[in-house]
């Protein structure tokens, strides 16, 4: 290695050589740049520090981040014997020198740490990676050394560390999507939440892994890659595409949502989002039964404290039912079994119900008396004879309209609760509660409900048929 005296090139200018600031001749006319031009340019374009020495410890390269860092100039570095008093302290400058030339002889790169003075007198931690250069012949010529401050180092390796523990042992799901919104790196527990493997899920769509929720969360990430990360976690109710014996899983995901962008660019570059979940179904459906739990506790006081302002028993009925249809079903209908009918099955008459167009208040039927068309097996009937609650869904939301009609239901009506009237160890009659396409089908928590509020409507309705009987 020869002792140039300016930064980051080697002399090699002598007799009968070419020029260096000549280019070679391709045959074209053109001339490409001098090989000492582009080493410089390669060194000064580096994001480590670099320096090198020739085999007897004169430096000869320095480049602009070793500038940067240490504040001396190529021309005020290059052509010293070592760092001896100038870039390291006079007491600690043999043992550096013995440690960076001792790589000329050892295989391989050798990584140590040390203090460096820089200009202004300053004192840096940094961590250098030297190695030995090999002349022609094969043997060491000298040693180019790359450093850099430790505290970046630290920070890379954090950074890389970071990395490496969310993809591999982190409890919630890490998603790394491309700016195609497709899965790009995917950590072990995200895969198990999607259902399949590591590898099998990069660069697939999210409509192939998510059958419901899939337009929000596209939403979410389009929405981050224009404009940032959102200033709160978001919880997404996403349904799963899951194997043929589990079928569809509908979740809760909380997820938090990250632009990622290049640091190599002058401007940022989308490289894609981080998105971060963990699965909160289970607390999120505690959270939604409490809730419900609380406002249908409310209604039924409401209704209470309601009803015992109604002079007329069938009036406190249908406020009963008012109250009850609130954020629980569509329509209610009131049908009381004919007492002078047959009993297998019993004749239901219609008493109350609610608009059969757009939901509304229970209001009270004509009083004629006359018994409703239900055919036989039909929901209403079963649960008179069996004095239990019975559900009821259409198939699917096209054939929706013909199970109405076929079933004497306000048209829309899809799914159907039927709970009986007892009062005084007789069943009264019977009330529907209905659901349109818009709301869930009714699960066994509906029933418990439904069930104690038709036991109030039953007992308003028995004293309005005990106080009927005493007027007669």
């Amino acid at each position: 290695m020869s002792a140039s005296r300016h930064s980051g090139t080697t002399d090699s200018v002598g007799s009968g050589d070419p020029d260096p600031g000549d280019g070679p001749d391709d045959g074209s006319g053109r001339e490409g740049p001098a090989s000492d031009d582009l080493l410089a340019a390669l060194l000064d374009g580096m994001d480590a520090a670099l320096c090198a020495f020739d085999a007897d410890g004169v430096l000869t390269h320095w480049n602009r981040e070793a500038e940067r860092i240490l504040g001396w100039s190529a021309g005020e570095a290059v052509g010293r014997q070592g760092f001896a008093g100038w870039a390291v302290r006079t007491a600690d400058a043999a043992e550096v020198e013995d440690r960076l030339l001792s790589a000329m002889t050892a295989p391989g790169r050798q990584v140590h740490e040390f203090a460096l003075l820089t200009k202004d007198g300053g004192r840096v931690l940094v961590r250098t990676q030297s190695a030995a250069v090999r002349g022609p012949d094969g043997k060491p010529a000298g040693v180019y050394c790359a450093f850099s401050e430790v505290h970046t180092q630290i920070d890379l390796e954090r950074s890389i560390a970071l990395s490496e523990a969310l993809f591999e042992d982190a409890s919630w799901g890490v998603v790394l999507i491309d700016a195609d919104l497709r899965p790009a790196v995917v950590n072990a527990h995200a895969a198990r939440a999607l259902g399949t493997g590591r590898t099998a899920l990069l660069g697939r769509p999210l409509g192939e892994l998510l059958s419901q929720g899939v337009e929000e969360l596209e939403s979410a990430l389009t929405h981050v890659l224009a404009e940032g990360a959102p200033p709160a976690p978001a919880d997404l109710w996403v349904s799963v595409r899951g194997s043929d014996s589990t079928g569809e899983q509908r979740r809760c995901w909380r997820s938090g949502f990250l632009r990622l962008a290049s640091p190599l660019t002058e401007e940022p570059v989308p490289l894609g989002v981080g998105w971060l979940f963990q699965d909160i179904t289970e607390s999120k459906l505690a959270e939604q039964e409490a809730a419900q739990l609380r406002f249908r506790a409310n209604q039924s006081q409401r209704a209470a404290r309601a009803a015992a302002e109604c002079e007329d028993p069938m009036e406190a009925a249908t406020v009963h039912l008012d109250f009850a249809l609130a954020g629980f079903a569509d329509h209610a209908l009131v049908d009381l079994v004919d007492p002078a009918g047959p009993v297998d099955p019993p004749r239901l008459v219609r008493l109350a119900a609610s608009p059969a167009g757009a939901p509304g208040p229970v209001l009270p039927g004509d009083r004629a008396g006359l018994p409703v068309r239900y055919a036989e097996g039909h929901p209403a009937l079963q649960c008179a004879l069996r004095t239990g609650s019975v559900r009821a869904a259409a198939a699917s939301p096209a054939s929706a309209v013909e199970w109405a009609r076929g079933r004497q239901w306000p048209e829309g009506s899809m799914y159907a609760l039927c709970v009986v009237l007892r009062s005084r160890g007789a069943t009264l009659g019977v009330v529907t509660f209905l659901r349109g396409s818009g709301r869930a089908t009714f699960e066994r928590a509906d029933a418990g409900y439904a069930e104690s509020v038709a036991a109030r409507v039953a007992a308003a309705l028995d004293l309005a048929g005990v106080l009927r009987s005493g007027a007669q």
